[in-house]
């Protein structure tokens, strides 16, 4: 995003890409001039004053955070253990409980492990959260909250290993709330109590909407902390107090130099898809928010895989961790998607689109999801569908986020049943529906391969899974070939010929990933064929395909 764009909030301009007058207007909150709101926001001109702090502001300096030294005694106590076996959870003898996890792939690790509990009412919760997820519907907890509830619940710092899809968030929010429910009210000033720290805006979204499901009845409070977005509710939400503060690293240690929270009260911590938020670089962040939290809080670390750097930020920041895996620690895929992967030449893969789109949209309430590698990529496929009659809509970092929240939402209600995506997409969107899931350009490692298909075949349920490859990928070829295999999926002829290096790349980085593409033209940067400019409800014209 790029120019000037007005912040009603601030009544100024700003630019979002750069905090420094001279680098084309004023920064709403830590810059600029304390202005008519009584200098909490930044009251901006015409153009920006480079370097210097505001004149006459009120806005706080911002400081950098330093890791405190903590004297444990002086620390107020807090309870942390509310696990209550259940008498039939307590009956199981280990045979059972040893049946029970090779029956659902489940592996544990460390010591004074609690049983897995095989129904809601032997989970331990009291009965407001049990109300809240029966009325869900769901018939009985997923494999991941079977063993990771009692694990949650006794107070340790755990880790929880599954594949996307497979229930974490709630493994998490619903023994987050019992917490919250068992700690003082918040007083004025205090931060939160539960903080969930996760690496992209759109499952720090998905995150929310589970912790407001389930919370509504203890009216706990939540706010929903990522860049991209202006910060003045963000913020207004911080200071009305906030029980469960969900976040993006970045945008969090922004608020927390700032002075506008505080982890104080943070007593339980969570780290979501763990991995990816090390892939995307994250670490130093995330290390600089852990050193600002009490050290015998509770610490939570859930991740689709284990490896090493998730390891090595185990060992610095979990004591005595408790460890259940369910499924293999191997990258795997899911065996409910049919994986197809055709090889073809660049100029092929616009018409295999067409042909596969007509296959798996036959079903009208079919969604697709298609990937692109790159920006410019995402926008060329989707201008081209749109001038073709087919109703897709693009999503990538370059959007503003309300035009990213109004595609998602679009394709999940399937208003607009095919997305075309960067791998922003790639893990944390939990969209119901998604049948078919086509990766028009193949990422650049085996890691994101597993997670882009694993948008479809969720909770149960089938899906298929089309892949272009091309000479280009042919670093990906063995890696491939080794997950259709475990899979036991049909691996045609050409592809095995990019079979000799199999098992010679390391599973999370492959061949290494792709660069990133140029931002395209300027033009509104919307969706339609023609005009392409984002007006909320007006899309441009689809051509005479009927959908």
């Amino acid at each position: 995003m790029s120019g000037y764009h007005n912040d009603n909030n601030s009544g100024g301009y700003f630019n979002n890409g750069g905090n420094y007058g001279n680098r084309g207007g004023f920064e709403r909150n830590d810059r600029g001039y304390g202005g008519n709101r009584g200098g909490d926001r930044g009251f901006g001109g015409n153009r920006g004053y480079g370097g210097g702090r505001g004149r006459g502001g009120f806005e706080r300096e911002r400081v950098e955070l330093t890791a405190p030294e903590w004297d444990l005694e002086s620390l107020p106590k807090f309870e942390k253990n509310f696990y209550q076996e259940h008498p039939s959870v307590a009956a199981r003898s280990d045979a059972d409980v040893a049946k029970f996890r090779k029956e659902h792939d489940m592996k544990c690790v460390g010591t004074d492990i609690p049983k897995p509990v095989t129904t809601f009412d032997e989970s331990g919760f009291p009965s407001y959260v049990l109300e809240e997820v029966k009325n869900q519907g769901f018939p009985n907890p997923t494999a991941i909250q079977c063993q990771g509830w009692p694990m949650a619940l006794s107070g340790r710092d755990m880790i929880g290993i599954a594949a996307t899809g497979s229930g974490k968030t709630l493994s998490y929010c619903l023994p987050g709330i019992v917490h919250i429910n068992a700690q003082p009210l918040l007083k004025p000033g205090d931060g939160p109590i539960v903080l969930v720290l996760a690496p992209t805006r759109e499952l720090a979204v998905q995150i929310q909407t589970e912790c407001s499901k389930f919370g509504r009845s203890s009216r706990i409070r939540n706010t929903c902390i990522y860049g991209g977005a202006p910060k003045g509710q963000q913020i207004r939400d911080l200071a009305r107090g906030s029980e469960i503060c969900i976040a993006t690293p970045g945008r969090l240690i922004d608020m927390l130099e700032t002075g506008k929270t505080n982890l104080k009260r943070v007593t339980y911590l969570v780290l979501d898809e763990a991995d990816r938020m090390l892939d995307m670089g994250f670490e130093p962040q995330i290390r600089k928010i852990v050193d600002q939290i009490r050290p015998d809080r509770q610490t939570l670390m859930w991740s689709a895989t284990w490896p090493k750097e998730v390891q090595n930020l185990t060992r610095d920041y979990l004591n005595d961790p408790i460890q259940v895996t369910i499924g293999s620690l191997e990258l795997a895929a899911s065996h409910t998607i049919t994986q197809l992967v055709e090889v073809v030449s660049e100029y092929e893969k616009r018409d295999r689109l067409i042909k596969h789109l007509e296959i798996g949209t036959k079903d009208p309430a079919a969604k697709c999801l298609i990937f692109a590698s790159t920006k410019r990529t995402c926008d060329d496929i989707t201008s081209y569908l749109r001038s073709d009659g087919w109703p897709a809509l693009a999503i990538h970092g370059d959007k503003q986020q309300q035009e990213r929240d109004y595609v998602l939402n679009q394709f999940r209600t399937g208003d607009s049943p095919i997305m075309v995506a960067t791998d922003v997409a790639a893990r944390g969107i939990d969209v119901k529906g998604i049948s078919y899931v086509i990766n028009f350009d193949m990422p650049g490692n085996i890691e994101d391969y597993v997670h882009r298909i694993g948008r479809t075949g969720r909770a149960g349920t089938t899906g298929t899974a089309v892949s272009f490859f091309t000479e280009g990928n042919k670093s990906l070829g063995g890696d491939l070939c080794k997950i259709m295999r475990e899979a036991k999926q049909n691996i045609p002829p050409e592809l095995q010929v990019y079979d000799k290096r199999s098992g010679g790349f390391h599973p999370r980085y492959g061949g290494g990933r792709g660069g990133r593409g140029g931002r395209g033209g300027r033009g509104g940067r919307g969706y339609g064929g023609g005009n392409r400019g984002f007006t909320g409800s007006n899309n441009a014209p689809l051509g005479n395909r009927r959908f």
